[in-house]
């Protein structure tokens, strides 16, 4: 009844156009649902994603549920995910793709999901790793682990907005660890993280896992830059 009057007093609005949400609705509504950049990249294991990584490293299967564009519905949806603390949208987002994977043969070899980790310091003041909950998903929807404690980041690293990829891989890999090798050994992981840019930082995460004996790496994420 409490949860009813304060929607009453607070109806929940879609997170792209801020109408008000009917009760058939979740985090969107039926419109910005429609209209969002779907990607279906999961079908095709020859896609962008996997692309940005040719010549850099051995990824098994890659793919992003949505394409991000800027000013567009992809772009507030990971801003109020990261930024406002709705954590709801990761659940979401996660659930929707980790049913997409649990359809798709080549993604029913994955033993472990693993997120892209963040330091210490910006988890404190975020108050949560914004691919938790998305990681957290899809480990539930294909019934395997969730591995939050190997790949660890140990030094906080300033924007890379501006370096090129080179030094932006470089410096990334010199902050992250691992810890506890022999959860991860000889099984196939999948990396999580929001958003593929220019790949760096899934590039350090995957050349630092692949330290560990017997590993084979795929990649999925909620969306890809065009």
């Amino acid at each position: 009844m409490f949860h009813d009057f304060i929607n009453l007093l607070y109806p929940p609005a879609c997170h792209i156009c801020e109408a008000e949400l009917l009760k058939s609705d979740h985090i969107l509504c039926t419109n910005c649902l429609h209209d969002l950049p779907v990607t279906k990249y999961h079908l095709d294991n020859e896609n962008p994603v996997k692309k940005v990584f040719y010549g850099r490293v051995k990824i098994e299967n890659a793919t992003s549920l949505l394409h991000f564009r800027k000013k567009a519905g992809v772009q507030q949806l990971i801003h109020d995910l990261k930024y406002r603390g709705h954590r709801e949208i990761g659940t979401y987002l996660g659930k929707w793709l980790g049913e997409e994977l649990n359809e798709t043969e080549a993604y029913q070899e994955i033993d472990a999901v693993v997120p892209v980790p963040l330091h210490r310091k910006k988890l404190r003041q975020r108050g949560y790793n914004q691919v938790e909950d998305f990681g957290k998903e899809i480990a539930r929807a294909l019934d395997i682990e969730y591995v939050d404690d190997v790949l660890l980041k140990e030094t906080a690293t300033q924007t890379q907005t501006l370096k090129s990829r080179i030094s932006r891989w470089g410096e990334l890999e010199e902050t992250l660890s691992i810890a506890r090798p022999e959860k991860i050994e000889n099984k196939h992981i999948l990396i999580v993280d929001d958003l593929v840019t220019t790949g760096a930082t899934l590039e350090a995460c995957s050349h630092k896992l692949l330290e560990v004996p017997g590993i084979k790496l795929s990649i999925a994420t909620m969306a890809i830059t065009d």
